[in-house]
């Protein structure tokens, strides 16, 4: 009788694929991802983070928002000459970019550190700049919306910008200057402070600069010497550059742009240098 067999034959080893027939197949690949692809991924989960979190919400758009429409409905305070909008609207610009960019950031960052998010960063490949850099990007994306939103309100309530390409570069240069300036900044203080003291020194910051930073009024109406004192703060200077843009159709002064750029660099360098993951 002839036997029959069922199902299919055993491979033998010739036909096993192996490294030396097919090296693409099995080789794999360790290592780091690239830092631009490691700094997009972690840019994503902190803009996340950020738009969930509420009181980061109350504090970067709900409070500009109330300051821009009170303060322009009402003269409880006095701001100078001309429509309130088209004073207020610069600095509650300025103050936005502050909230989220130094505010925001270092309070959320402070608590992570405490928590131990960030020793777990620590111990992937992310390195210092690019938590900075990531971060800064997150930042970047609220404030668009912020900037979007509080353009709309100030142009409903009347505000009457004075527009030009030149002037539109000028401050998109400033808000992205500033906004490094106040990340690292807000990483320095994050990194170094205690998480309950980066959440009150961050907001005493923020009530300061509301006050004195140029935000609400220019800083012209101060006693010479506080005028040149908050001169050299980054929120005046943001403040005072988008109000000679916007509001004058002036060009920025170079001194502005310094201003930003020595507290960047401080900063910056200040950051890589003393921040702790723990």
């Amino acid at each position: 009788m002839t036997e029959h067999t069922y199902g299919t034959a055993a491979p033998t080893a010739s036909d096993t694929p192996t490294l030396a027939s097919d090296p693409g197949l099995f080789t794999p690949n360790p290592g780091a991802a690239p830092m631009w692809r490691m700094v997009a991924a972690q840019a994503g989960m902190e803009l996340r983070v950020m738009l969930r979190h509420g009181e980061q919400f109350l504090l970067t758009m709900v409070i500009p928002v109330l300051l821009l429409v009170g303060l322009s409905l009402t003269d409880v305070l006095n701001v100078g000459e001309g429509p309130r909008v088209d004073t207020l609207a610069p600095g509650i610009l300025a103050l936005a970019v502050m909230s989220t960019s130094f505010t925001g950031l270092a309070i959320g960052t402070g608590f992570e550190r405490r928590y131990g998010v960030l020793k777990r960063l620590g111990a992937t490949p992310l390195s210092r700049f690019g938590l900075l850099a990531a971060k800064t990007l997150a930042v970047l994306a609220v404030q668009t919306i912020q900037i979007t939103v509080l353009t709309a309100v100030a142009l409903f309530l009347g505000w009457s910008p004075v527009l030009s390409l030149t002037g539109v570069l000028s401050a998109v240069a400033l808000v992205l200057l500033a906004t490094a300036a106040f990340s690292s900044l807000a990483l320095l203080m994050a990194g170094t402070l205690r998480a309950e003291a980066t959440l009150a020194g961050a907001n005493l910051v923020y009530v300061l600069m509301l006050g004195l930073g140029g935000v609400l009024f220019p800083t012209t109406g101060f006693p010479a010497v506080m005028e040149r004192a908050v001169s050299v703060l980054p929120i005046t200077a943001l403040a005072s550059g988008l109000r000679d843009v916007l509001s004058h159709g002036a060009a920025p002064g170079v001194g502005v742009f310094a201003v930003l750029a020595v507290w960047t660099v401080v900063g910056g360098l200040a950051a890589s240098r003393l921040f702790r993951w723990e």
